[in-house]
């Protein structure tokens, strides 16, 4: 079958033919119909060692796909089903994993794409029918990325929901593929006023078409504007979807008296503060991916129209170029790798 590796260190993504997979006792074999293409994928590249993980791995870690073939003893969901796949693998046993919270899995989570071999590819292996999630009718190429460009913002705002009321001032650093959709997500699950930054225009307007009441080209002067905009008093919750110096500076910036800070992009920045730099009472805290109940709850919102992921499709062939895109920028929504029918 034809997939996209990452093979060398140092060196890109490659398109490769190798064996068909085969489901293991437990396990689900999904014939891919779509695969997200995450800024996460570049961080794996661009360590010298890879995060640790062993080469060459599959990429991909959004996928969707249809159950081609159970494993021995695989129960609980049907060959033909449309899936998406919910890609935190924890043990199922520890205390986070027994309350639904894979993703902080106390003995190190896996993950298709991050670990071991993910979906950018013909088929998937999936380790256990449990994180199988039916999408029904759902288009899987706006459908993959539920599981992470939606699940991910949506896990971060839940977080600081209560602090989410009407007449509350939310900024959005960074409107790319996930940022695009916490837009969404506040519109539809908040009464906050959403003033979204980033330094492409064609993302600014993106934000408007997401619900964003206010757009700011993102730099130093933007913290000014938001404090005008809300009487001096600065912003009650800041997404930073960026996670670089920069950005974590200017989410700072913005930040008023008990305001709360959310760092989920990986750009290996962070938030400096300390009780005379910073406006008092503030929090500040990170967010990883999200629970699997969560992704069940997205997929609702998805087939009721309340979420859109904007979508950029590539062929299997494409998708080493469509990284080039991603890492300069030139992505607007989400990339999407689509195996051939």
């Amino acid at each position: 079958m034809k997939a996209v590796q990452y093979r060398t260190i140092g060196k890109g993504p490659e398109v490769v033919e190798i064996d068909k997979p085969v489901a293991g006792p437990g396990q689900v074999l999904l014939k891919i119909t779509a695969a997200g293409l995450c800024h996460s994928d570049e961080l794996v590249m661009s360590v010298p060692d890879a995060m640790g993980y062993e080469l060459p791995m599959t990429l991909g870690h959004e996928p969707a796909g249809i159950v081609e073939e159970l494993g021995a003893g695989a129960t609980g969901i049907e060959v033909g089903t449309p899936v998406i796949v919910y890609g935190c693998w924890g043990c199922g046993v520890c205390e986070m994993c027994a309350a639904g919270k894979e993703n902080l899995c106390l003995k190190g989570m896996t993950s298709p794409g991050l670990g071991s071999d993910g979906a950018m590819a013909d088929y998937l292996v999936v380790d256990t029918p449990r994180h199988l999630v039916p999408i029904g009718d759902l288009d899987p190429v706006r459908a993959a990325s539920l599981t992470d460009a939606a699940l991910t913002p949506y896990q971060a705002i839940l977080s600081v929901l209560p602090k989410l009321k009407g007449g509350s001032t939310t900024v959005v650093l960074g409107v790319g593929g996930l940022g695009h959709v916490a837009v969404q997500l506040l519109r539809e699950l908040t009464g906050t006023r959403i003033i979204a930054m980033d330094v492409a225009p064609e993302k600014l307007e993106l934000a408007k078409e997401c619900g964003a009441q206010e757009v700011l080209p993102s730099g130093p002067e933007a913290a000014a504007e938001v404090k005008k905009m809300t009487g001096g008093r600065g912003a009650d919750v800041i997404f930073d979807f960026v996670g670089i110096d920069k950005t974590s500076e200017l989410a700072l910036a913005c930040a008023g008296y008990e305001s709360h800070i959310v760092i989920v992009g990986a750009g290996g920045g962070g938030v400096k503060i300390g009780f005379l730099s910073a406006p008092y009472n503030i929090n500040v805290s990170t967010s990883l991916w999200g629970g699997r109940a969560e992704l069940g709850q997205l997929v609702g919102m998805a087939q009721r129209n309340q979420i859109h992921i904007k979508t950029r499709t590539f062929s299997l062939d494409e998708v080493p170029k469509a990284y080039e895109l991603l890492h300069e920028g030139q992505i607007v929504g989400r990339a999407v790798g689509v195996p051939s029918p």
